[in-house]
């Protein structure tokens, strides 16, 4: 692994603040408990944020594995 893949890796890995987790604050209601109201009108928007975070998951699993690559070689 050179060091010019490594960098492409952590460039695509975004810095990022995961809309899932404000949204998930949004959906509870005083109580901490789900709002099932919120839930349903957020549905589409919440579907939208579980695909942001799953591929920021992926670009970072990706990052992580060049440098554990270099780590080790």
């Amino acid at each position: 692994m050179d060091t010019d893949s490594v960098l492409r890796a952590l460039r695509q890995v975004p810095e990022m603040r995961l809309r899932l987790i404000e949204m998930a604050w949004g959906i509870t209601g005083e109580d901490g408990s789900l709002d099932l109201q919120r839930v349903a009108f957020y549905r589409l928007e919440m579907a939208e944020a579980i695909g942001e975070a799953q591929a920021y998951v992926q670009a970072t699993r990706e990052a992580v594995h060049c440098l554990r690559e270099i780590i080790h070689s």
